[in-house]
């Protein structure tokens, strides 16, 4: 499947210049992109919202299996793009039919027991937790020093680790999903934990997820458990710390959110739909495989050929982002949690969203006169074609003692 011209995964213009280089990925390839992984592997990448549409609604044809990849055994052992790929066991989001809808029932059932109100409490708490050991400096990065501490933070309490456990799963969290040196030894750590977890929960069961995983009758094995907590605990952080930076700083940069800045609250909802049509944190996912021969987008699909979902090049698709409908406004037609029957399982998203607009809401009321500490031009981004996010966010606001 290999072409002359496919595109290498970590072009740097995947975090540089993304509406640029999504809009010469359609003028040269089409909407199915050749590229090429860590060692040169080879896959395509789905940047067509119709393309990816269909990829995502056929669970049968481009299977979450990832035991079907043709090119598996290229992949080194040890090589940091195996905790990006998928492990070959499957979870949640790999298992294959009856049992992947099983599984994401039985996570959707603990999740949905959640009480909304303790999850805003405990967010605000961690939220404002963070903003009291930054808000008497009068200056802060709000990306280090607070998104991507708050949404593990809230996570851990609701499934069931121990407060004190909070930092150390933030970092290994953050190692295994940026996909580089350290992501084997943050999957390691969080592995130990989660097993750590579920042994202690087994023994003294509590009012948490692990618990209510643990006591469903559906006969998940714990090996199943802790692989489906282990995903979507990844899943559930850091996509959500790049969706509070990122609506931070779309807060902080466009006019048009300067009402949210100084005593309104009104565009936070706003600022948010629209990060995730145009700067999705969940940029590129892996992935689906296909199940025999196929064609799409003019391209001819190999069975067992891995299919990169282009999350942010499919939400910013000209053939569906024209005219009166470029405008994100109240739209959520986006693919930021994904689509079909292996999207981000219910009430998943709406945790996510509790959590960052908890964080953005806490940081526009306890900081009312913030504003960005350089210029705009000057932000960068992590370098992964993964998951986009700031790697600062540098603000000023007067000093305030901690309440």
């Amino acid at each position: 499947m290999t072409t002359p011209d496919a595109v290498p995964l970590d072009d740097p213009r995947f975090r540089t210049e993304p509406a640029t280089l999504y809009r010469e990925l359609r003028r040269d390839h089409g909407t199915v992109v050749p590229v090429l992984l860590d060692s040169g592997i080879p896959a395509w990448l789905v940047v067509g919202y119709r393309e990816l549409h269909r990829v995502t609604g056929d669970a049968a044809l481009f299977s979450r299996d990832p035991g079907l990849w043709n090119q598996r055994e290229k992949v080194r052992p040890g090589r940091p793009l195996l905790p990006v790929i998928g492990p070959a066991e499957p979870s949640v989001p790999s298992a294959a039919d009856g049992r992947h809808r099983l599984r994401a029932a039985v996570f959707g059932s603990a999740l949905d027991a959640v009480d909304p109100f303790a999850l805003r409490r405990h967010a605000e708490r961690f939220a404002d937790e963070l903003i009291d050991a930054l808000c008497g400096t009068g200056e802060a990065d709000l990306v280090a020093q607070y998104a991507t501490l708050l949404p593990a933070r809230v996570l851990a309490r609701l499934y069931g680790f121990p407060d004190e456990d909070g930092p150390g799963l933030v970092t290994s969290l953050n190692d295994m999903i940026e996909g580089r040196g350290r992501a084997l030894a943050g999957q390691a750590h969080l592995t130990v934990a989660v097993e750590q977890l579920l042994s202690e929960r087994r023994k003294e069961p509590a009012d948490d997820v692990v618990s209510r995983l643990l006591a469903d009758d559906s006969g998940l094995g714990d090996e199943e458990i802790a692989r489906d907590l282990m995903m979507m605990t990844a899943a559930g952080h850091r996509p959500t710390a790049d969706w509070i930076g990122s609506s931070l700083r779309l807060m902080l940069t466009d006019g048009r959110f300067a009402g949210s800045l100084y005593g309104g609250r009104g565009s936070v909802a706003e600022a948010m739909n629209e990060v995730l049509w145009e700067d999705t944190p969940a940029q590129t996912v892996a992935g689906r495989w296909a199940a025999r021969d196929t064609h799409l987008g003019g391209r001819r699909i190999r069975a067992g050929d891995l299919l990169l979902l282009g999350l942010q090049g499919a939400n910013r698709d000209p053939r569906v982002r024209s005219g009166a409908s470029a405008r994100t406004g109240g739209n959520h037609a986006h693919f930021s949690f994904g689509h079909g029957e292996h999207r981000c399982p219910f009430p998943a998203p709406e945790i996510a969203e509790v959590i960052a607009r908890t964080a953005i809401e806490a940081v526009l009321d306890r900081l009312p006169d913030i504003g960005l500490a350089v210029p705009a031009e000057s932000l960068t981004h992590r370098p992964s074609p993964w998951l986009r996010g700031l790697t600062a966010l540098p603000v000023r606001f007067t000093p305030l003692p901690a309440p």
